[in-house]
């Protein structure tokens, strides 16, 4: 149990600074867009009603964003840019952090420990077991690629 506290503990900091950090990027890049010779493009009406709408409903979003792959990120970064207000931003860093810490540290910890284990015990059905998990990964990639190819492909066909 100490080694999942100590690794959940050691996450959370890091996502209250990785996330905190694209939050605080994205409020000075949407500072330098509202200041840019593009800031009359920036500040019209929609735009305006989508930041008062993130301004007053993102932390959910920002929130649940951290039991998501890949969106997160965005999410912050979005927050930062449209200007939340820190009073609603930081709730929902702190609790959506503390909910990514507690599954990466157990779920995490689980698979290294199931790992080491197969290792330990049987090495080749380990080196089995990764490579599966490799050539998968690479066949989502490829899949991934070239469906959006063919997308692509369609979209300028239709063009």
């Amino acid at each position: 149990m100490g080694s999942v506290a100590l690794a959940a503990g050691a996450l959370y900091v890091i996502v209250l600074l990785r996330a905190g950090g694209t939050f605080a990027v994205g409020w000075l890049a949407g500072a330098g867009a509202r200041r840019s010779r593009f800031a009359g493009r920036i500040s019209s009406a929609k735009l305006l009603r989508a930041e008062r709408a993130i301004q007053r409903w993102g932390a959910p979003v920002v929130a649940v964003s951290f039991l998501t792959v890949g969106f997160q990120t965005a999410a912050n970064f979005l927050a930062g840019s449209m200007r939340m207000p820190l009073p609603r931003y930081l709730p929902a860093l702190f609790a959506g952090g503390a909910v990514w810490a507690l599954i990466y540290a157990t779920a995490g910890l689980g698979v290294l420990d199931v790992l080491g284990r197969l290792f330990a015990e049987r090495a080749a059905l380990g080196v089995s077991a990764v490579a599966v998990l490799l050539l998968a990964a690479c066949g989502v990639v490829v899949f991934r690629r070239r469906r959006s190819l063919s997308a692509g492909d369609t979209v300028a066909e239709e063009s």
